[in-house]
């Protein structure tokens, strides 16, 4: 039965978003607080000495944090949202969710994680540097517009980590504790989507002269990204002797992140493109796991 709700829930969260977004999107004040008790479990469970930077973590965090200035720069001259899109859908840290789908699909739980730390602290530096630049607000200087972004994003990804170091060194009962509520992450990560799918359904439905062509774009576009990113990973992940980790590690990514960061610091309409990966890396996860279960005999 659990599994049953498992695999429903995260389809379920994004219909419910959709069907009450003229209530829920009222709660996305919450998202950051969700995604930094997401990253606290998840990075409670790793400890400093885990740590163990190999050369396919390096070669990711490139192409994740290179990557979505060059696919900008060729997609800008087409449509400026679209490539806002786009960079987003790249620049996206992995998201906590996939140390789960890693184990089951027989990679190193352990390489995913440390890379969960690593593009996270990648991306808390270049964010901040890279937003002002993308879409500059009259009046206000690129210096306050990047402390100002880092003072939103840092925290949200960088604290988790310490805190959870903090913990784990000085209250080890609580370490404990929320070592075994590590479950919940997968239900704050469908809460968390309710309130991501809903506010975009909420900025899309109120739009006074929506572009669907823009926003049918942006959903294909995502799509090749995935598709691209997930082969990436697995290229780079084969070469070194382990493709499932490279592969969840590049291609599935904090949506609800990249949604909030997109809604929060980039044009809106931008966040219909990860809004749109939660559903193609779903479904390659989906089709993932079926074929490993399909070699295991299961």
């Amino acid at each position: 039965m659990l599994k049953f709700i498992k695999d429903v829930m995260l389809p379920f969260a994004m219909i419910a978003g959709t069907l009450t977004y003229p209530w829920i999107s009222r709660l996305t004040v919450l998202i950051p607080y969700l995604i930094f008790a997401m990253l606290l479990l998840t990075f409670c469970k790793l400890a400093p000495r885990d740590i163990h930077v190999h050369r396919a973590h390096l070669w990711l965090l490139l192409i994740q944090l290179i990557c979505p200035v060059v696919v900008y720069a060729l997609i800008y001259p087409f449509h400026p949202v679209v490539a806002q899109g786009a960079l987003i859908c790249i620049l996206a840290p992995t998201a906590t969710a996939a140390a789960v789908i890693t184990g089951m699909l027989g990679g190193s739980v352990s390489f995913l994680t440390t890379y969960i730390l690593l593009c996270n602290i990648g991306v808390a530096i270049v964010a901040p540097a890279l937003f002002p630049l993308i879409e500059p607000h009259s009046g206000v200087t690129f210096i306050s517009a990047f402390i100002y972004i880092c003072k939103q994003v840092v925290p949200v990804l960088i604290l988790p980590l310490l805190t959870a170091w903090l913990i784990r060194r000085y209250t080890p009962a609580i370490h404990k504790m929320l070592l075994s509520l590590s479950g919940l992450t997968f239900y704050l990560w469908a809460f968390a989507l309710a309130l991501v799918t809903g506010t975009t359904v909420k900025f899309l439905v109120e739009q006074e002269n929506p572009n669907y062509a823009v926003e049918i774009s942006m959903a294909a576009v995502s799509l090749v990204i995935c598709v691209l990113q997930f082969l990436t990973g697995r290229r780079i992940g084969r070469h070194y002797g382990d493709p499932v980790s490279a592969g969840q590690g590049l291609g599935q990514k904090n949506t609800i992140l990249a949604i909030w960061m997109a809604q929060a610091y980039l044009n809106p309409v931008a966040s219909v493109a990860p809004a749109a990966y939660v559903l193609w890396q779903n479904i390659i996860n989906s089709y993932q796991l079926w074929l490993r279960r399909k070699r295991m005999g299961e």
